[in-house]
């Protein structure tokens, strides 16, 4: 009898193996490939940059390293933008002679992909900036930046831009400080419009364009920032500066993020991008720190060869001092430094005027100077504005109607740069009393500042006529001078002394709790290095 014969499975073949294997993996492929993939795209920040070389006596900063750190980026993230959060093209050492062309040089270098216009890039004026925009190889934003004349955003900028990621648009808009019109210099053709307003506008014709995620790129303070996100639906990121300090917070969900001035640091900003709908999914950071660690770019050398010269006479000798000198923004601002107490004495003693006062924000250094020789750029770094001294004739209701007007903003994110910084006089004050009445007592020669006598005060033009606040100083009696730029009554001061050695002397007195925000006293550095400024967050 035949039986039925049994088939035992055979044992499959390596080739077999292979090819159900190689089945496999092309299924999982194509499963894959049609599974969406999520979009990342980095934004690189870096706000308030006035240098194009290394500050900080060479270890912190420079756009030689930025280039480098760009490059490393967007060789692993493809959809990398490098952002600049306003002001770069004044005020600094080499701006004096070129007026910010040497930093457009410089972003057109590194390939800068948006900037937004910052206060101080109106500093020389509209047609100054024009020409800036013209140069530049990069779209300049601010949406709320209107030519009267023409209805339009000034120098015909884009309101907005959109930034097509592997079919996934991005918008991109601009926000500038409205104080613009009186801290800097846009003349009487330049609005600045309502920031909200504005915004609102702007966000509905994003999306209404297909834009899934909505970046604000802003030169606003904090506290208007924060005001923004909550006025304007539909932002998904501010990336802002202004402030000098390393601030990151968020307001009604939309995270904000500023850099330190002269980008000591950069910040990377990864948007993950759902795949399906394009909206931000979820939103990593980084803040790299830019240092000696970085290697500078070889391609970034041409700027630096340009302007050779220039930094060579910049290095020139002034004189010596024998301490550390204060020259950080956010103290110059806020409190008595010894920088402050310098460049006031200076203005006194080349004009013979009873009182020195001039707004702390004319310092610009933005760091602790170490002791040691002083050059032809720490002289200028302190005081890069060029401003004229004025002499005038103040009464002594007058004097402190300005000294009200200079502690007026103190309060952390205000931006004072109106804080006056004084000679020939003391004064205290309580900023947790109200705008007005914060002044407690003011002396001149040890003696009460009395109402009704009058006074000789040299300020510099800026505040003489009205610049930060300081209306009550316009239209006052001057006295005839020769011409006298700021910077060469402070070069002329430490030139003709040995060594300077200024200290903080009890000229202004600090009431209230604010003074430990700003870390008021004096710093201490070693002589081989210069401290960090502390990070506010």
């Amino acid at each position: 009898m035949n039986r039925p014969r049994t088939r035992l499975p055979r044992r499959p073949t390596a080739a077999g193996l292979v090819l159900a294997l190689t089945v496999l993996a092309a299924s999982l492929a194509a499963a894959q490939e049609a599974k969406p993939r999520r979009v990342r795209v980095t934004l690189l920040q870096v706000n308030d940059v006035y240098q194009f070389l290394p500050v900080e006596r060479g270890r912190e900063g420079g756009l030689a390293r930025v280039s480098t750190l760009r490059k490393r980026v967007k060789s692993e993230s493809p959809h990398t933008l490098l952002l600049m959060a306003g002001d770069t093209i004044s005020p600094s050492v080499e701006s004096i002679t070129y007026k910010g062309q040497q930093m457009i040089d410089a972003w057109n270098q590194i390939g800068l992909d948006y900037a937004v216009f910052g206060n101080h890039e109106f500093d020389f004026g509209p047609e100054v900036l024009r020409e800036r925009v013209r140069e530049s190889r990069f779209p300049w934003l601010g949406a709320n930046v209107i030519d009267r004349r023409t209805g339009k955003t000034f120098a015909d900028t884009q309101p907005f831009v959109l930034v097509d990621f592997d079919g996934v648009r991005v918008g991109l808009f601009g926000i500038v400080l409205p104080e613009t019109r009186t801290t800097s210099s846009p003349g009487p053709n330049i609005e600045f419009r309502d920031s909200c307003e504005t915004a609102k506008e702007v966000i509905a014709r994003l999306r209404a364009a297909g834009a899934r995620a909505v970046v604000a790129l802003t030169h606003l303070s904090l506290a208007e920032d924060k005001q923004l996100a909550r006025c304007a639906e539909g932002i998904d990121l501010i990336v802002g500066g202004h402030e000098h300090t390393l601030l990151q917070s968020s307001s009604n969900g939309v995270p904000i993020f500023k850099m330190t001035a002269d980008a000591r640091e950069m910040n990377r900003i990864d948007l993950n991008l759902d795949p399906g709908t394009g909206t931000v999914e979820s939103i990593d950071w980084e803040v790299i720190k830019v240092d000696e660690s970085v290697a500078e770019d070889p391609e970034f050398a041409s700027v630096p060869r340009k302007y050779a010269s220039k930094i060579r006479e910049l290095s020139g000798r002034v004189g010596h001092s024998s301490v550390a000198l204060d020259a950080r923004s956010a103290q110059s601002r806020n409190c008595e430094t010894n920088v402050g107490n310098l460049v006031a004495d200076s203005f006194r003693r080349a004009t013979g005027a009873d009182i020195a006062l001039m707004n702390g924000g004319s310092i610009r250094a933005d760091t602790v100077i170490t002791p040691g020789v002083l050059s032809v750029r720490d002289v200028l770094s302190i005081l890069p504005f060029n401003n004229e001294l004025e002499v005038l004739e103040v009464t002594g209701a007058q004097l402190l109607e300005a000294l009200e007007n200079g502690v007026g903003r103190t309060e952390p994110g205000a931006e004072p740069g109106r804080f006056p910084q004084v000679s020939g006089m003391r004064y205290t004050f309580d900023a947790s009393l109200p705008a007005g009445r914060r002044v407690k007592s003011a002396t001149v020669a040890n003696r009460p500042v009395d109402p009704g006598r009058t006074y000789t005060v040299v300020t510099t033009r800026y505040v003489g006529t009205g610049g930060d606040g300081y209306d009550v100083l316009t239209n006052l009696p001057r006295r005839p001078m020769p011409k006298l730029i700021d910077s060469d009554a402070l070069r002329r001061m430490i030139a003709s002394a040995r060594s300077v050695a200024p200290r903080v002397e009890g000229r202004i007195g600090r009431l209230d709790a604010g003074a430990s925000e700003w870390s008021c006293t004096p710093p201490a550095p070693p002589a081989s290095a210069t401290p960090r400024r502390p990070a506010r967050r």
